[in-house]
């Protein structure tokens, strides 16, 4: 079974153990020393930004992280994304990764998505969907996001994470389930 729960300091090794992963640094393009682990996570984990940071784990094993934020918090973000699809007040974004190069290709990152989204369908009731762009050539996100019924509703061009890519992106889309 799949459990949440916010990153904490103690996590902060953990995350730069992930980060560092050739599978993961391909696409975060992160810092990995302790000091910017601290720098970039402290701030979401003592609340003083506005998006979440969630370790996942499954069966008592983490799994994975996950950023989830409100478009409307980002506005940069926002003024990115809005040219390629039409983005409600309250959407919501995530960003993904599951940290043991073992545990990819298993159908774990499909999981671990749905798993946030029911988790942002029960806990942020105004959030009308989950709007998520990807880079173009990062194909096995984005079939994680169509595995989980996410919807590709736009291609354009966006800033990337790492600077060695283009700004080429799709942009996936699933929309609150009705009831």
């Amino acid at each position: 079974m799949m459990r949440w729960r916010h990153v904490t300091e103690d996590d902060f090794a953990l995350l730069g153990k992930w980060l560092a992963e050739p599978h993961v640094a391909r696409w975060w393009n992160h810092e990995t020393s302790p000091e910017a682990v601290a720098r970039d996570f402290g701030p979401s984990m003592r609340r003083e930004e506005p998006n979440e940071d969630l370790i996942a784990s499954l069966d008592g094993v983490p799994l994975g992280l996950l950023q989830r934020s409100c478009f409307e918090d980002y506005p940069e973000y926002l003024d990115e994304v809005e040219p390629l699809t039409e983005v409600p007040p309250r959407a919501m974004s995530i960003d993904y990764l599951i940290g043991d190069a073992s545990r990819i290709g298993r159908g774990l990152g499909p999981a671990m998505i749905r798993s946030a989204l029911e988790e942002i369908w029960s806990g942020f009731a105004d959030a009308p969907c989950v709007i998520v762009p990807v880079h173009a050539d990062n194909v096995r996100s984005w079939r994680a996001l169509e595995k989980a019924g996410l919807v590709r509703v736009a291609s354009g061009e966006i800033e990337p994470d790492n600077p060695i890519d283009d700004r080429r992106h799709h942009v996936y889309r699933i929309d609150r389930p009705a009831g």
